[in-house]
């Protein structure tokens, strides 16, 4: 069981007194994965020893997958027989044929089924098939089939951004069995990126309901990123809703909640620990409760006095630092020397109190760009700032980015191509035309397709950089291999990723590192791009010239840093805000239709403006200088 198992959580016993689910915290949603894994084979051996199935209810999205590659792993090894399990999933889209790539049919066999040992015949996924006049009959005997064996052993789980488990919407009952239902708009929305767009994706689903999944004897609930924190906060210390069916968990006896740093964030005992119990006071968590304290009385920290702390339960701090007075000019100093208008180091400055080091004056710089547009949409002021003082700046793209190109963009440009080229029926133009104007599916290009979509990208890219000021020899298309499926599903960071990134580091020996630090998505290319970085950094870091190498995080269109994270802000003038948009703009293909736009409806060039101007703000409003928009960077120490 996985109370057995030894966790490193996040707090103590007495901190989790608001809490009304079991939870545990991990830094790494990996390791967090395997160890639940490691629970289900402890339980699939004891089923086996016992002479007993093992019935598992499975869930799909991307939170289990890492669950199911240890799973996969351990068989490989030789470790764990699927010859006593038997399955039950919990949903699957309607209408869905089992052969597409977007049902959940697929998505098991392609992560789970295809690679153990389990009998076909003890795979139970609802069908999307079935004739609408017996769906009631086939829900019932759904339930019934779990019944008969003695009800669900373990159930998996994750949580969507409205509180659903499995595809039980917000209304459902806590009596609710197996059913066909409609849809939230949220959940369509996020399940879009795997459609080719949310008009494809279906409206109902059939899923196990609320009443037998609380049956199951264990239940684990897996949560991983910021998107997740505000409803991990609703279903762990909220009342019990049907607006939110994951609250109904309360009253399972037998339930754990899995989750990372970032989907934990707005717990009480994580955002304010000090509301709960005496606080170890770090310099890191002093920063975070002034600037909370701050914002949440929106007073200027230089404003705030012994009783606004001692009546937001921070009177210990007070007792440490001797007075507000003194505990505001410490902290608003902390904070307003992370500002600076200099990314690489301001030359000949006493740099005690800056983010960066002065010398060298000039340094190489690399700004590593998971897809060809993050650069620009996430740090182009300091990119523009960075090439304008001098500095020997490269980019570096590490995908191609071809799957977020829309078929129709794709489509035009090989038209326009077939029209400039003399020969229209033999070219690959034709060919790609012909491949479109035939697709049947949502993913799955062909190799040429790619790469017309991934050339769009590339040269968009071109556009933007040259914009800056850039050379085009600076500019790097690294293509990493593992991007290259053509779906959205990626393969798993191999050794020619890592060799890729170590040949460009070493070769260019860099003094700064940006990387997009979207540390919240453990399935996504941000973070498998992260991941290759800091794998790449692991192995060479014991060359010279690494010591004197720093790495900067920048975050995404999606998501700032905490105002207690950010350790470099670099403010941008109006000037140099439009500047950064019209670098964005070249970016043509993501303009008007945004492939992986996630819960966020606007354009990328809008959610930027707002997250640089809501930063500027938020420094503003701790009482610190008013800019236009700023830039914020997290370091990270290896």
């Amino acid at each position: 069981m996985i109370q057995e198992i030894k966790y490193k959580q996040v707090g103590k016993f007495e901190d989790t007194k608001f809490e009304k689910i079991h939870n545990e915290i991990f830094n790494d949603s990996n390791y967090a994965s395997v160890l639940v894994a490691h629970e289900i084979a402890e339980l699939i051996k004891q089923r086996q020893q016992e002479g007993r199935p093992c019935v598992l209810g499975l869930a799909t999205g991307s939170s289990p997958i890492k669950v199911y590659e240890e799973l996969v792993n351990l068989h490989k090894k030789g470790e764990l027989s699927f010859y006593n399990v038997i399955t039950f999933n919990l949903d699957e889209y309607y209408p869905m044929e089992p052969e597409n790539r977007q049902s959940y049919y697929y998505f098991m066999h392609q992560h789970l089924f295809d690679h153990v040992d389990i009998n076909p015949e003890n795979v139970n996924i609802p069908s999307g098939e079935v004739p609408q006049e017996e769906l009631d009959q086939y829900c019932i005997d759904y339930d019934l089939k779990i019944k008969q064996l003695g009800g669900l052993d373990f159930q998996l789980l994750g949580i969507g951004r409205t509180g659903h488990i499995g595809f039980n919407e917000p209304g459902s009952h806590k009596n609710s069995g197996t059913r066909i239902i409609t849809l939230d708009h949220v959940t369509r929305r996020d399940a879009a990126s795997d459609f080719n767009g949310i008009e494809y994706v279906p409206k109902k689903a059939i899923t196990m309901g609320v009443s037998t999944i609380m049956k199951a004897k264990r239940i684990i609930m897996l949560a991983w990123g910021h998107k997740k924190a505000s409803i991990v906060k609703e279903t762990i210390e909220g009342q019990i809703t049907s607006n939110i069916p994951a609250t109904f968990l309360q009253n399972h006896d037998n339930t754990t909640m899995i989750m990372d740093n970032e989907a934990a964030s707005e717990l009480t005992r994580i955002k304010t620990p000090w509301i709960v119990s005496q606080c170890i006071w770090t310099d890191d968590l002093k920063v975070r409760a002034v600037t909370w304290l701050s914002e949440e009385l929106q007073k200027p920290i230089l404003k705030l006095t012994d009783k606004d702390y001692n009546e937001h339960g921070m009177a210990g701090l007070l007792t440490i630092e001797g007075s507000a007075y003194n505990l505001n000019i410490k902290i608003f100093n902390k904070v307003q020397h992370t500002i600076t208008g200099w990314p690489g180091g301001k030359p000949n400055a006493d740099d005690k109190n800056r983010p960066e080091r002065a010398n060298p004056a000039k340094k190489r710089v690399i700004i590593f760009s998971p897809h060809p547009d993050d650069d620009v949409i996430s740090m182009g002021g300091t990119f523009s700032r960075l090439i304008e003082q001098g500095h020997e700046v490269h980019v570096a793209y590490q995908t191609s980015g071809n799957i977020a190109v829309t078929d129709e963009e794709a489509l035009k440009f090989a038209e326009v191509a077939q029209l400039l080229d003399n020969d229209k029926k033999e070219t690959n133009f034709s060919k790609i035309i012909a491949f479109l104007q035939n697709k049947t599916t949502a993913y799955g290009d062909s190799i040429e397709t790619r790469k017309i979509k991934g050339l769009i990208r590339r040269m968009e890219s071109y556009g933007a950089t040259r914009y800056l000021g850039l050379n085009d020899a600076k500019v790097h298309f690294l293509d990493l291999p593992f991007y290259e499926t053509g779906e959205v599903k990626k393969n798993p960071v191999g050794e020619n990723d890592i060799q890729i990134i170590s040949d460009l580091i070493t070769s260019i020996q860099p003094h700064q590192i940006y990387a997009a630090g979207d540390l919240a998505d453990p399935h996504g290319t941000h973070k498998l791009c992260l991941d290759a970085i800091f794998e790449t950094i692991e192995r060479i870091k014991g060359q010279k010239f690494m010591e004197d190498c720093w790495v900067w995080l920048y975050r995404g269109a999606w998501h700032e840093w905490d105002i207690a994270d950010i350790e470099m802000a670099v403010p941008l003038s109006p000037d140099e805000m439009n500047k950064k948009i019209n670098a964005i703009l070249f970016h043509q293909s993501q303009k008007d239709r945004v492939m992986f736009q996630g819960e966020d409806a606007r354009e990328f060039w809008v959610r930027a403006q707002e997250r640089n101007r809501n930063t500027a703000l938020l420094y503003d409003n701790l009482g610190l200088a008013e800019y236009e928009a700023i830039e914020a960077f997290k370091r990270y120490h290896f």
